[in-house]
């Protein structure tokens, strides 16, 4: 099944939020996570890197044992910061964050060299090694970040100074790679460049970008596979190969005969999202195919209920089937930030809201469980249980997550709403403003809740003319029983793919009301996640819960839910910035004596149960954690 027309995300400046449960978040992320990312990045030198390439034009080497040494993915973060800011100057103008930022890429200009090639590390300190280690190494994901942060820089601001640099980049890179001769038929090890070359194409409307991308992404794992080819030419033993097999940057097979999300969370992410981008471009079916295979696969055998992904440390990734390992879970915060990348697009592209149903729950739970409320800690991985060592920090030796994060909460907007030219998708519900054209009038959709803690949605219509076109309005899966009225009058809110779907001709004042209905719910996982036998997880409408210790009366391990016992939820203004939670009568075991092990069972005692968002958890003093809780049948 296909959605009616192609759609795409409205435009940056097209929607403004000012909705109770985002805006302090995006408030912190503008007043306190881009300043604390930008000092962090002049302390340990990323900045000041962007001048070292001067020497290198003068023929001059720098040493590593220089003050300033650049890590081969300094370039995506400094990216990453600047796409952020830029992004959040089209909600809140700052001319001194304009000019913060207009520096910044006047230095990376000033580093571009003169054939157009950009990476800080391997111009000013492996010069003798560039482009010649694409499996291990950074520069075409580098160059992927920064062509996302012109893209962005463009959008907001309207300046073509960064854009005309990746341009010139882009150039460069498509000369050096391709099955033309003297070319070179690589691809990038960690994928990114992709979905920014796509990115690329859209706002430019130049087929050589698109072309360029296509070309990557047929590219990976062709045989003979290129990272053999290349360790072949720098002298190395292709069997040396550190991660042991090409599945860890899913280049093990062509991308259209792919099934099974495996290897590096991060990089699938980003691949897939590219895939799902180009499969709408091209409108290329074995590319949508193959997209909803691996969707298929992660969404039954791999996905944690928070939206995280990608059970184990040692390859940031994916195991098998089944393998959700709660306190030793990695589940990346950039993992997440990539499946919502992927989920949007899927949803555009099938015009299904089960898609749009993961990007929810991404962004609700592991997302914003990767930042602290106070806008300055972050955490690079989302255990869904912890003895209360596993804090957030404000920096880390490979700090992707916290301008990864900044990035997709200062883009919000492009995730709430879908356009197209007779359609307009209401994907998220989120008091905001949406500004746009459909069926050739000028709409203003406004929408106004207390969504996830009410669901209650109301969205009203201002239009130049009256004008017939389609609102789809998404109907979460949770949401049974859920009611639409339009100007008063009861409308079918069957959903259809996901969506209450309304068509009609449209006038200024016409007004929608949607009623979500919210109530606390008991998950439980596949009988195969061994993980989870026997225990149960709370949600409430997009928000997976979590039990924290320092609200309980009894140990979180002692503590289990009596199956079947009502749940109550009630809003607190006063908890962590006001949330809801969700309470309840429990049941908590008596230790009854010093001896490790007895015959005897443990007696129980009465107990409550408070749980509050995951989202949320980590904000106050250490404290075990736990989401997934023992459940006792009475």
């Amino acid at each position: 099944m296909t959605a009616t027309e192609p759609a795409r995300p409205p435009a940056l400046t097209q929607v403004r939020l000012h909705d109770a449960f985002w805006s302090p978040r995006l408030e912190a992320n503008r007043a306190h996570t881009l300043p604390a990312l930008y000092a962090k990045l002049q302390e340990v030198g990323a900045l000041d890197a962007y001048d070292l390439p001067e020497y290198a034009k003068k023929g001059i080497t720098i040493p590593k044992t220089h003050h300033v040494t650049p890590q081969m993915w300094w370039d995506s973060d400094v990216a990453k910061w600047i796409e952020a800011a830029s992004a959040s100057l089209v909600t809140h103008p700052d001319a001194a964050l304009d000019a913060q930022i207009d520096d910044v890429v006047e230095r990376i200009a000033g580093a571009q060299q003169p054939d157009g090639y950009l990476n800080t590390y391997f111009t000013a300190i492996e010069p003798g090694k560039k482009l010649t280690n694409e499996r291990d190494w950074h520069e075409l994901y580098n160059a992927g970040h920064l062509i996302e942060a012109a893209v962005t820089h463009h959008q907001a601001t309207g300046k073509t100074s960064l854009l005309d640099v990746v341009e010139r980049y882009a150039r460069f890179l498509a000369g050096v790679y391709g099955t033309g001769p003297g070319q070179r038929p690589g691809y990038p090890g960690h994928e990114e460049i992709e979905l920014a070359l796509l990115r690329l194409y859209h706002v430019t409307g130049r087929r050589e970008h698109l072309d360029f991308a296509r070309y990557f992404l047929n590219q990976r794992g062709a045989l003979p596979n290129y990272f053999e080819t290349e360790a072949l030419a720098r002298g190395d033993d292709p069997r040396d190969f550190w991660a042991g097999t090409y599945e860890y940057m899913q280049a093990h097979v062509p991308v259209r005969e792919q099934t099974q999300v495996v290897g590096h969370a991060v990089r699938a992410m980003y691949l897939y999202a590219a895939m799902a981008d180009l499969a709408a471009a091209d409108g290329d079916a074995a590319l949508r195919a193959a997209c909803e295979r691996l969707w298929a696969d992660l969404t039954r055998h791999s996905l944690y209920v928070t939206g995280g992904l990608g059970p184990s440390a040692s390859n940031e990734g994916m195991t098998r089937p089944y393998d959700l390992p709660n306190d030793t879970a990695y589940a990346e915060t950039c993992a997440s930030v990539g499946l919502a990348f992927w989920a949007r697009r899927m949803a555009a592209l099938t015009g299904d809201g089960a898609y749009a149903d993961v990007m929810e729950r991404a962004l609700y739970n592991t997302v914003l469980s990767g930042v602290s409320l106070s806008g300055d800690a972050f955490l690079y991985e989302n255990p869904l249980e912890s003895d209360g060592t596993h804090r957030r920090w404000a920096w880390h030796a490979c700090p992707c997550c916290p301008p990864n994060l900044a990035r997709i909460l200062a883009s919000l907007g492009e995730y709430v709403y879908a356009v197209s030219a007779r359609e307009v998708t209401v994907n998220l519900y989120a008091s905001s403003t949406l500004r746009t054209d459909v069926a050739g009038h000028r709409l203003t959709l406004t929408q106004e809740g207390a969504y996830p803690w009410r669901g209650d949605i109301h969205l009203s219509v201002e239009l130049d003319a009256p004008a017939t076109f389609t609102v789809r309005l998404r109907i979460p899966s949770w949401a049974q029983g859920a009611t639409l009225t339009v100007n008063g009058e009861a409308v079918d809110a069957t959903p259809q793919q996901g969506y209450a779907v309304v068509t009609r001709e449209w006038r200024s004042g016409d007004r929608l009301d949607l009623t979500l209905p919210l109530v606390p719910r008991r998950t439980y996982a596949h009988p195969a996640v061994r993980q989870d036998a026997g225990l149960v997880a709370l949600e409430y409408g997009p928000l997976v819960y979590c039990a924290e210790g320092l609200d309980q009366d009894a140990d979180l391990h002692a503590l289990s839910l009596p199956r079947g016992l009502a749940l109550s939820a009630r809003f607190d203004p006063e908890l962590l910035g006001g949330v809801t939670i969700i309470e309840g009568d429990a049941v908590a075991d008596t230790v009854g004596g010093d001896d490790l092990y007895s015959a005897a069972p443990p007696s129980t005692h009465p107990t409550r149960l408070t749980a509050i968002p995951y989202a949320v958890w980590d904000n106050r003093e250490p404290t075990p954690m736990r989401v997934w809780l023992r459940e006792t049948v009475r």
